[in-house]
């Protein structure tokens, strides 16, 4: 597809990356030379240095021509304003990064009727989502859900002492009596789709599918579970922070800030009731253990700088708290941190990637189904996909052991009117059904790619 991107900080250059790799023509917009010049040297991308409001300059980039259109740069208004003029010039789809919280409230929708949006993306609300996600199943270091969450992929880090090593795949559903799939093992640098067979060793990385009734039986019986968070500390008062907390507060969470600054202590307290603030530095250990951090479930590290969320989220895990992540943008010091054994890391960059792909992919997907979710797994090298099977599709009602599967892609999971099936060889797909599919090497656009 032909994409204009507009905005060039950290989250565009993620994104042409990522849409690069899938094989799309990109033109980039940015006002900063110096910027584009290093794009250049990065990404085969064409570069035009201009405002992207400019519409002779909308034009010129082919604008008319253009199936997708993506504004992220470093204002809502700017964003929202290129959007509008790229679909008035004939941009058949545009995106807008959308971040204040007084947009994402109840003038959002308007926004987009108004704006003839595609999406608006929010990092900073979409992460707070992720965040929320995992402080609700703490033994996991990701959690991705699939059809409203009635179906989820979680990776777990398996230590020395887990009960799940030096077992078969194929007896650990018999032995543990819950419905799961272990459908992607990441040992050190590889990544693998394992087959029944399969022995899991110390330190692998492990994707697994089951609904969450299920995938609670499965960690009791293992004896990984732990509670849910009930008392959370946020360091630094940014915007995931914001929206983390008034979720964490409508679900009956305790939760604590500390900030260095008053005037955003101010603004939790007057705009979130029953919030607990500290203002000051969260690298001082005094005043950590005035907020109370050993008797917290979980700890958040969410400051502008990478440094100091590792940092202090290290010192909060060999103070024993239950639970510990770090907003990391850099990947290079996401791996750092994950070296040192911090096992939930996110990047806000990450999780927008994941969700404009998706939207690109179903854009370019053929008949028979269409892309609902899709999230870059294992550090990118793998993919777990969630189709809706269409009426049209010639690969239904015929037992799984039967289809040619390509290699490294596994069905991990079919939803069929809410009920998730954890896929056996008699199980068949059918037309209405959401099939969750897992790929280690493959690009996939439509369900019917994954065959022979």
């Amino acid at each position: 597809m032909k994409i204009i991107l507009v905005g060039c900080g950290k989250v565009g250059v993620a994104l042409i990356g990522a849409l690069v790799a899938e094989g799309h023509d990109m033109v980039v917009i940015d006002s900063r030379r110096e910027v584009l010049d290093e794009l250049t040297n990065q990404f085969d991308v064409m570069c035009m240095e201009a405002s992207g409001a400019d519409c002779e300059a909308l034009q010129e980039a082919g604008v008319d021509r253009a199936e997708l259109f993506i504004a992220v740069t470093g204002s809502d208004e700017l964003n929202m304003l290129m959007c509008f003029l790229a679909r008035r010039q004939g941009a058949a789809h545009t995106i807008a990064r959308i971040r204040n919280p007084q947009y994402n409230d109840k003038s959002l929708g308007f926004l987009r009727q108004q704006l003839d949006l595609s999406m608006s993306i929010n990092p900073e609300l979409l992460t707070a989502q992720e965040i929320f996600h995992l402080l609700k199943l703490p033994a996991a270091s990701k959690v991705e859900t699939f059809s409203r969450r009635s179906f989820e992929m979680v990776e777990l880090r398996l230590k020395e002492d887990s009960p799940l090593l030096g077992q078969r795949l194929m007896d650990l559903r018999s032995r543990f009596k819950a419905k799961f799939l272990v459908c992607m093992v990441q040992r050190e640098n590889e990544v693998i789709i394992p087959r029944g067979d399969f022995i899991l060793h110390a330190g692998d990385r492990i994707g697994l599918t089951a609904d969450r009734t299920e995938l609670w039986k499965l960690l009791k019986a293992t004896g990984l579970a732990k509670r849910q968070a009930r008392n959370v500390t946020l360091l630094g008062g940014s915007r995931i922070a914001f929206y983390l907390a008034k979720m964490l507060l409508s679900s009956g969470t305790s939760v604590t800030l500390i900030d260095t600054d008053r005037a955003i202590c101010h603004r939790f307290s007057d705009q979130l009731p029953g919030i607990a603030v500290y203002c000051g530095d969260g690298t001082q250990q005094e005043l950590l253990q005035e907020a109370g951090l050993l008797d917290q479930n979980a700890f958040v590290t969410l400051t502008g700088m990478d440094e100091e969320n590792i940092l202090v989220a290290y010192y909060a895990k060999s103070q024993k708290v239950d639970q510990v992540i770090a907003k990391v943008n850099r990947d290079e010091m996401g791996r750092m941190a994950e070296q040192m054994g911090l096992e939930s890391v996110l990047s806000p960059k990450d999780v927008v990637v994941n969700v404009v792909l998706r939207y690109a992919r179903a854009l370019a997907s053929s008949m028979g189904s269409s892309i609902e979710n899709l999230y870059q797994l294992m550090d990118g090298k793998a993919e777990a996909l969630e189709f809706i099977v269409s009426q049209e599709a010639d690969f239904t009602r015929i037992p799984l052991r039967e289809l040619r599967l390509k290699r490294n892609v596994l069905i991990g999971g079919i939803l069929r009117e809410r009920k998730a099936i954890i896929p056996a060889g008699d199980d068949v797909i059918l037309p209405g059904d959401r099939v969750v599919v897992i790929s280690g090497q493959h690009r996939l656009n439509a369900l019917h790619e994954i065959l022979l």
